[in-house]
């Protein structure tokens, strides 16, 4: 990575899986924060732009960005190029898949996709962009992990197992970093409003499992990684907080 990236202008978030509701949702509440958004997107290049789209419809700054997180060489391309224009100071790690079946009959392949995505995703992006944060000595990096990673859920160990990885490294990446004004946490969903959560659960299944009995909206989760994002938290570092309606 560059030697000497600039910081011209606002400061710049990269926010992974932008293309996704919570995603989105995240893109578009720290881009009404002032930030520069940087939304990425994998295969849905058209969900992605939408947001930017309507990013700067508001009058607010973001572009789009399509690569891998599970390629590293491809990813460091893309994070390489988006240096150039100046240094990463929040990176929000929310890119994720799930492919659910329980374990004695999950595959070797559903078992590595799901990890790839979530956990090696993890470091193929937020290690590249590490060195020009710290010369900036200000950062925030938020990953977006699950309840299940604390609770487990039946047929998704595999997810579990990969959102429980990112929740350790991030731990261990706030020790590291935080003399250079640099928060590392984690941000653990329950059950959040999407068209997946909406075949998954029924309003009787929340009702049941949720204390709030409902589910939890995409801008409910963004504000929570905008205060994380923020001055306001700067002493808030290597936590993991759970937004689920009160599931203990």
């Amino acid at each position: 990575m560059n030697d000497s990236p600039r910081q011209d202008g606002p400061r710049r978030a990269l926010v992974t899986g932008a293309s996704g509701a919570i995603g989105a949702a995240i893109a578009q509440r720290l881009a009404r924060q002032g930030l520069h958004v940087i939304a990425h997107a994998h295969q849905n290049g058209d969900a992605v732009a939408a947001t930017v789209a309507a990013i700067t419809a508001a009058g607010g700054s973001a572009q789009a960005v399509c690569f891998d997180v599970t390629d590293a060489q491809a990813s460091a391309q893309a994070l390489q190029a988006i240096v150039d224009a100046g240094p990463v100071q929040v990176i929000v790690n929310n890119a994720g898949i799930h492919d659910d079946v329980v374990m004695p009959g999950m595959s070797h392949e559903r078992w590595r996709k799901v990890i790839d995505v979530s956990l090696h995703g993890f470091f193929n992006v937020t290690q590249p962009l590490l060195l020009p944060m710290i010369r900036t000595r200000w950062g925030r990096i938020i990953s977006i992990s699950s309840i299940a990673a604390s609770f487990g859920n039946r047929g998704q160990t595999n997810y579990a197992a990969a959102k429980a990885g990112v929740q350790g490294a991030s731990r261990s990446l706030a020790l590291e970093v935080a003399s250079r004004g640099i928060t590392v946490n984690v941000v653990a969903p329950g059950i959040i409003e999407s068209a997946m959560s909406r075949d998954a659960f029924s309003p009787q299944l929340i009702a049941q499992q949720v204390p709030m009995q409902r589910a939890g909206q995409p801008a409910e989760v963004a504000a929570l990684v905008a205060f994380l994002a923020g001055d306001e938290a700067a002493y808030i570092t290597g936590q993991v907080i759970a937004i689920n309606g009160g599931i203990v």
